[in-house]
């Protein structure tokens, strides 16, 4: 059968204003989309539910207004079908642990968004603090990886140490020195199952990284994600429909994984 055809689940998106310092207008439009254009070109990949987190959150870098975005994103996901939330934590603002407590209770936050590149900290220095709340609120936790701030190892200690934690690493195939290996070896070191690793790079069309990847730490723990509005949402699902991957091992990263994590109904995707 077609994979196409499967209603899929969209766990590491965004929306809003794109702004980088240097970048030009036009290629930062390009990289732009409010909430209707994220759900928009969801519905032309067959994307029934968008996890998004707010890029007035995370960005510029080192000056996003995490409190603000979380805030406007709390009005924007509850208006808008198709779209689930990620509350942003900057440990560097200790406010957003507070709201965080708050937003985590509203019916369409379904996690935690955290950035140590565009906030501008080190995961060595404040990840325990950050694992120890979702921890206490038995949260799940996606994260940028791996650069310098966010490496995919560093994270490894944190997992093991706790258990009730839940974390996806985002972008499959990222990483500051080209080793495109960090995500996957990070989960390979893992003790409790409890780490995972998305697909919302662009490294994602690297051919056989996907399947290489489901081929060392199993299809269970390889999500679907986009990164959308910054690439291009049907390009990236292509990518796990034409994968050299079993139709049953296609399904599970577009849609079944992601259901059991976060513990949503198939009634959702209807």
């Amino acid at each position: 059968m077609s994979t196409e055809s499967i209603p899929a689940i969209d766990v590491h998106a965004h929306y809003g204003r794109y702004i980088r310092s240097g970048m030009d207008d036009v290629t930062a439009d390009f990289m732009t989309g409010d909430a209707s254009v994220v759900v928009q070109r969801a519905a032309q990949a067959n994307i029934r539910l968008t996890i998004v987190s707010p890029l007035e959150a995370l960005l510029p870098r080192f000056g996003g207004d995490p409190v603000n975005g979380n805030i406007h994103a709390a009005k924007i996901v509850a208006e808008t079908e198709g779209l689930l939330q990620y509350v942003v934590i900057d440990p560097l603002n200790p406010a957003t642990y507070e709201q965080a407590a708050d937003m985590l209770k509203l019916p369409k936050c379904v996690g935690i968004k955290i950035h140590p590149e565009e906030h501008g900290y080190p995961i060595v220095e404040h990840g325990r603090k950050i694992f120890e709340f979702a921890a206490k609120h038995r949260a799940i936790v996606l994260t940028h990886s791996s650069e310098q701030n966010s490496q995919a190892s560093d994270f490894v200690p944190l997992v093991n140490d706790f258990p009730e934690v839940r974390l996806i690493l985002a972008h499959i195939g990222c990483g500051w020195d080209g080793d495109l290996t960090h995500q996957v070896r990070a989960i390979r070191e893992s003790r409790h199952g409890n780490m995972f690793a998305d697909t919302s790079s662009a490294r994602s069309v690297t051919p056989k990284l996907i399947e290489w990847a489901v081929k060392e730490i199993g299809a269970e723990r390889v999500l679907f994600g986009t990164d959308t509005p910054l690439y291009h949402v049907s390009m990236q699902r292509i990518r796990i429909d034409h994968a050299d991957l079993t139709d049953r091992e296609k399904r599970m990263i577009l849609r079944d994984n992601a259901l059991k994590l976060f513990g949503l109904p198939d009634a959702a995707l209807a």
